[in-house]
């Protein structure tokens, strides 16, 4: 174990805690050497380190920064042994000495806020916390494309002030940007929900402001451009059952159909890769239709390293090449095989010591080439390169411990936390409350007070926390009752006193709700009601209540909830997800009409006979009517809910007006592009000309005009505050298979009380109006189409007709 002292004086590339045969210090990213005991050193190519090691920097060509990079990776990678190479291959990358390569640590996290999960980053006295925003599940309830890149542009300052700290690593493996197709999912707390086209948007806002330097957003070549930190979308592909009545990820095989692939589970991902430009993908455990993700090249590399182009790295989700071979038993695999498959497919990384510890081996066996453990470390080095490893990166050198849970950060961290808040229910017009006429509250429950449950998973260490109690107290008087010790709620013993409370205070807020010992990762939930006795509390206290109350809920998936919904006692409900260190503050400036909330649900809150209705692991979104499955999310259930997709309300009124610039579109046909059939429901007349491959028209570069409109939004109410507005596209009427409707486009717009404010939208009818037929083609449908604005606020219609040749 290394002293203390020789902690101190370790690089600042990658947090180390210590090597076991201590023969040398490393810390962070850069390997220290023993030898050396008063140099700090924050970049590999520092002529003073390699002096200390004994060499001369100018005998090393992957140092020389005049030199292109290309050629400057390969004369690092050609200096290494076979045994050198294999070494790293692992998330932990032990370096070279004697060609002056330190070790790096390429696992860290920023879920939402820099994590000292994965050992690349960690906190002390020197850095006791960092920002923990809201999980991103309530992030994406805010609809705020901006907010989401600011949100990433804080985390990266941050993360790169802690790594001038030895602190922090530069490549982090988040965010996590799995469809939320099940309520029952465990990890839904991670995610942006449930729709494919705003979890994609979400992860390339929040990747850009993780990545992007200012001024250098774009590049000619894209493979070169530097970036602040590095990102990863993970968890690629079709992954979002962790362990559900004895179903765990490790050995699930998930069967896809052809169009759920490309419309839902690798949506995400493309507009990750495609528009975010991230440095790395990740690979889940499971296996999809009988290949596990990390070893098929149909999905590495043909589609993420071919079709999208990824300029970065692949890694695989923790120990899931091993997974193969020990638990998966995939096709009777040696060690060698499986690292040999991996490779070839396309990975790069390896989350483990499985790689390292036998990819030299499966090259002497023959079973891979050196070749091909080259290009691996050449995507892993141009990522380096890139992120100022070798070189360092000048711009950030002046961060440090005061660029760190600043004051302008944490106040992020509210206002992200109040744009989340969804308003569920407000009868009467109970919310907000008025601070002059509530002298009073009884905050009750076992979320009242809560800290660590705001934060979730992948959190790090919080520069502070608000609880509920806390905020609630900056404003009134407050009578605290827990009602129950945890959310288990296993009796009812502290109902007495919490229904004396409400009977005492002008107001009562219940907070209420779920946590990780109900919903996490490699935790499935079984149902979607409140745990033991929550119900039974809230509706005790309800009826013994003196003036209003307010149930707030902490969850990540939807609750069953129709009970509190219906409860005419019950004049309030607000969804508060988990809201971040400073959750407290988000829900009391909710209540107290601080802040107007504006967010909306990304996911549909079920009533729990939904999950009785069909298996976690049936995996079509579609409903499969011969064994009476419901379908799955917004686009393909319209059952009864107890809260739709896109549900919230405000304190104010509003009101749309649409103007469209067109509304039809003619598609002339030239004499190499055919018709495409579509099946119809009974009874509904069929075009001359049903649709066309999308892909066709793009080959023979037929222009389709775009379709223009604008919503002029009006405040109507009494109060300033944002409107969200969601468009969605409904198909054609009767075409089999076609979701009932999907967003295609959303904007957050701010309007005062009593005025108006324009938004624009452009929609392309290839990109935005084209669906997924069950032969996986990517269609666009001739017939009336329609536009709708959340929940037919507004709509109009648009026709497309296709002339063949």
């Amino acid at each position: 174990m290394a002293n203390i002292s020789s902690v101190l004086l370790c690089f600042s590339l990658v947090i180390f805690t210590s090597l076991a045969n201590a023969a040398r210090t490393i810390k962070p990213n850069i390997a220290n050497d023993s030898q050396f005991a008063t140099r700090n050193y924050t970049k590999v190519c520092d002529p003073a380190r390699f002096s200390d090691l004994g060499l001369d920097m100018k005998d090393f060509l992957y140092c020389d920064s005049s030199i292109e990079v290309d050629k400057r990776i390969k004369d690092l990678i050609d200096r290494m042994t076979l045994e050198e190479k294999a070494l790293q291959l692992g998330n932990d990358a032990m370096g070279v000495e004697r060609i002056g390569l330190p070790m790096y640590k390429w696992w860290s996290e920023a879920l939402h806020g820099v994590s000292d999960v994965g050992g690349g980053s960690s906190f002390d006295e020197t850095i006791p916390g960092a920002t923990s925003f809201p999980t991103p599940i309530l992030s994406a309830a805010t609809f705020n494309e901006t907010l989401w890149k600011v949100i990433g542009q804080a985390v990266s300052t941050e993360a790169r002030a802690m790594h001038n700290l030895e602190h922090a690593g530069m490549t982090f493996w988040s965010p996590n940007i799995n469809v939320v197709r099940d309520p029952r999912w465990g990890r839904a707390l991670e995610t942006p929900g449930e729709d494919p086209f705003v979890v994609g948007k979400y992860a390339s806002n929040y990747v850009r402001g993780l990545q992007d330097i200012e001024g250098q957003e774009t590049s000619e070549d894209p493979k070169h451009r530097p970036l602040k930190v590095a990102a990863c979308c993970k968890h690629y592909a079709a992954y979002d059952v962790d362990n559900w009545v004895g179903v765990v990820r490790e050995t699930y095989n998930a069967k896809v159909e052809e169009r759920d692939m490309i419309e839902t589970f690798q949506k995400p991902f493309e507009m990750c890769v495609l528009e975010g430009d991230v440095a790395s993908v990740m690979c889940s455990y499971n296996q999809v239709n009988g290949l596990p993700t990390c070893a098929d090249p149909q999905l590495l590399k043909e589609t993420v390293r071919g079709k999208w182009d990824l300029n970065g790295y692949i890694v695989s989700d923790c120990d899931s090449v091993e997974v193969m071979v020990d638990r998966q038993k995939f096709l009777g695999y040696t060690p060698e095989d499986a690292v040999a498959q991996v490779l070839r497919a396309g990975l790069d990384l390896d989350c483990g010591k499985f790689s390292p510890d036998h990819v030299a081996n499966s090259v002497l066996q023959g079973k891979i080439r050196v070749s091909d453990v080259d290009v691996a470390l050449k995507n892993l080095y141009r990522v380096l390169m890139r992120l100022g490893f070798f070189d360092g990166r000048p711009e950030f050198d002046n961060l440090g411990k005061d660029d760190v849970c600043t004051e302008e950060n944490i106040n992020l961290a509210i206002q992200a936390a109040r744009e989340g808040m969804v308003l569920l229910k407000n009868e009467d017009q109970t919310l907000p409350l008025n601070p002059d006429e509530i002298k009073s509250v009884a905050v009750i429950g076992p979320h009242a007070n809560a800290t660590t449950v705001m934060i979730g998973n992948y959190a790090g260490v919080p520069c502070k926390y608000t609880s509920p109690l806390d905020a609630f107290k900056e404003v009134t008087e407050v009578i605290y009752e827990t009602g129950c010790e945890s959310v288990a709620c296993k009796n009812d013993s502290g109902s007495f006193p919490a229904m004396q409370a409400a009977n005492s205070a002008d107001a009562t807020v219940l907070v209420f709700g779920i946590d990780l010992s109900i919903e996490a990762e490699s935790l499935d939930r079984r149902d979607l009601l409140l745990p033991g006795y929550q119900r039974q509390l809230i509706e005790q206290v309800a009826l013994n209540s003196k003036g209003p109350v307010i149930l707030v809920i902490m969850s990540a998936g939807g609750v069953d909830i129709a009970f509190a919904r219906d409860n005419p006692k019950i004049k309030a409900i607000i969804w508060a997800g988990y809201a971040g260190e400073e959750g407290g503050h988000g829900i009391a400036d909710v209540v107290f009409g601080k802040y107007n909330p504006s967010g909306r649900l990304p996911l549909t809150w079920h009533e729990n006979a939904y999950v009785n209705m069909l298996p976690m692991t049936s995996m079509p979104l579609r409903p499969i009517d011969n064994l009476g499955y419901p379908g799955r999310t917004y686009k393909f259930y319209n059952g009864p809910v107890v809260y739709p997709f896109g549900h919230g309300l405000s304190y104010t009124t509003f009101k749309y007006k649409v103007e469209a610039s067109k509304k039809f579109l003619n598609v002339n046909l030239d004499k190499f592009i055919k018709c495409r059939d579509l099946n119809y429901t009974q009874g509904v007349a069929k075009p001359s000309c049903p649709a066309v491959l999308i892909d066709d028209l793009s080959e023979c570069q037929i222009k389709i005009d775009d379709l223009k409109f604008s919503v002029e939004v009006k405040n109507t109410g009494n109060m300033d505050g944002s409107e969200v507005v969601l468009v969605y596209w409904v198909a054609p009427h009767g075409i089999l298979g076609a979701p009932i409707k999907q967003l295609v486009a959303f904007q957050k717009v701010f309007v005062e009380a009593g005025k108006s404010s324009k938004v624009d939208f452009k929609l392309s009818p290839t990109k935005d109006l084209g669906f997924i037929d069950f032969q996986a083609y990517n269609l666009l449908a001739a017939g009336t189409h329609k536009i709708v604005l959340g929940n037919n606020v507004a709509a109009f219609p648009f026709s497309i007709n296709i002339n063949s040749h």
